[in-house]
């Protein structure tokens, strides 16, 4: 189960940035202009959540084939 660490890291940093996101929040100016002052966040998370997917198929499948070949 060690190998499976390299791909939820990802994942759970991308829940960390939607929660960091989320706690942070956003500020109404007077004049009704939204400022997000981080919202790279949300695209970085996605890539997060990308990258983890990614990489937790990779290790899965190398898996199988480890076991398939023994």
């Amino acid at each position: 189960m060690k190998k499976y660490i390299f791909a939820t890291l990802p994942i759970c940093l991308g829940i960390l940035c939607l929660v960091t996101k989320g706690l942070i929040g956003d500020e109404l100016i007077a004049d009704g202009t939204i400022v997000e002052r981080n919202f790279f966040l949300i695209p970085l998370s996605y890539l997060f959540f990308l990258s983890g997917i990614i990489s937790f198929l990779f290790v899965a499948i190398l898996s199988r084939k480890t076991n398939i070949a023994n």
